[in-house]
């Protein structure tokens, strides 16, 4: 496949170049970056949460060989700082991450947390300008009882420090990068964004963005990004031994509805990892979609599955199924 080939919205998502859940050699990891780099990926996105800073040191050194005049979109993210861990097992893993970086991420919305947080990132990275950079897990679904005080402190000090670093020059975007849609609703409605990150929200699997989320994205001119569009995983391997979702072991209710998913996919001869992605792609007011990339292979797989003709038949029985909404984008023609 040649660059020219490459889906215009396909990215690449850097957490497993941090070590999610498993090693990955940086000999390996560079080459995945540079498989990428060859087949014409130029939206990358990081953040220091990813490996304890390996993610972005990865990614800066990598980029800093195949792209010195500094063309690729680069992301990371602010809300945690890196604090040293000198008595850690380093061989174990670590916040979902075995990370040979003596350090762990702890929250910080503050002020002075974001700009130290920047600051780190841009060192790692080898950039003097981060084109966009997202608050991350910002929200109830990770801060629970702590959302409210976390998010008093982001929009009292986080928030400004970024709107700072944006009228500086220093970054060209600002924005949020989240698992849930509630809180993108309560930051659209009290401060401006440029874009958001939504990870595992608007999926193959799960649609309820297409309520307002969207809809009011496309309204606003707010750049959408998505993650997660395997849903952590589980759209990609289907239901056998291990399965994640969202992070987590898939409960029972969602492996009945991605076994239903499967078994419409193998009717049509399609992969379901296929029908995921480029049902991800399809909706006007995605800009991006950046699975994860571990490996050369999967860099390879993510461009096949991205651009396999899939039958208009397809959407047909997964909508008369009730497994997608009637009101969501599909593929338009047999060529994502």
């Amino acid at each position: 496949m040649t660059p020219r080939q490459r889906p215009a919205k396909l990215g690449f998502g850097g957490a497993a170049i941090g070590n999610l859940y498993r090693p990955v050699g940086d000999a390996a990891a560079r080459a995945t970056i540079d498989a990428a780099w060859d087949h014409g990926i130029r939206a990358f996105d990081t953040a220091p949460h990813y490996g304890f800073g390996l993610s972005e040191r990865r990614l800066g050194d990598a980029l800093a060989e195949r792209d010195p005049a500094g063309t690729a979109f680069v992301s990371t993210k602010i809300g945690r700082v890196l604090r040293p861990v000198p008595d850690r097992d380093l061989a174990t893993e670590r916040q979902g991450f075995v990370s040979p970086e003596p350090v762990e991420s702890a929250f910080d919305y503050s002020r002075d947390g974001v700009l130290r947080s920047f600051d780190a990132s841009r060192t790692r990275l080898r950039r003097d300008r981060i084109d966009l950079l997202l608050a991350h897990d910002i929200g109830a679904m990770t801060h629970g009882a702590d959302a409210a005080a976390r998010m008093a402190t982001f929009l009292d000090g986080g928030y400004p420090a970024m709107r700072s670093l944006r009228d500086a020059g220093a970054i060209g975007a600002i924005g949020i990068g989240v698992n849930e849609i509630a809180v993108c609703e309560e930051l659209l409605n009290r401060v401006e964004l440029d874009a958001i990150l939504l990870a595992g929200r608007y999926t193959l699997l799960e649609q309820g963005a297409l309520d307002t989320l969207l809809p009011r994205c496309q309204a606003m001119g707010v750049r959408l990004i998505l993650g997660g569009p395997y849903n952590s995983g589980i759209l990609a391997t289907g239901t056998g031994g291990g399965a994640r979702y969202n992070y987590e072991a898939a409960p029972v209710d969602i492996v009945r509805r991605v076994d239903a998913i499967a078994a419409i996919c193998a009717c049509h001869d399609v992969p379901m990892a296929a029908a995921a992605l480029q049902f991800a792609m399809a909706h006007p007011a995605v800009d991006t979609v950046i699975p994860g990339m571990a490996d050369v292979e999967e860099v390879a797989q993510s461009l096949t599955l991205a651009t396999l003709p899939l039958p208009p038949a397809l959407w047909h029985d997964l909508i008369a199924a009730g497994l997608v909404r009637a009101d969501a984008p599909v593929p338009s023609s047999e060529t994502a």
